[in-house]
């Protein structure tokens, strides 16, 4: 298992991956945004979605839990 984790404080602009997805390496699974960018958080590897630990407009601090994938 894996944790994805937030590098920077953000606003969590878009989920873009379920529990249970079966994803590829360079997907989305979360778009963040801060400073009026948007930041997609990627997979560095394929795996499937466990959990996703955040809902749109939620406020993350740096190292919050994203998601985890297995």
């Amino acid at each position: 298992m894996a944790e994805i984790r937030a590098e920077m404080v953000a606003n969590v602009f878009k989920v873009t991956a379920a529990p249970g997805d079966e994803l590829e390496e360079g997907d989305a699974v979360v778009i963040l945004e801060s400073m009026k960018m948007e930041i997609p958080v990627l997979l560095e590897e394929p795996g499937r979605i466990v959990s996703v630990d955040v809902f749109e407009g939620d406020v993350v601090q740096e190292g919050d839990l994203l998601a985890v994938v297995g």
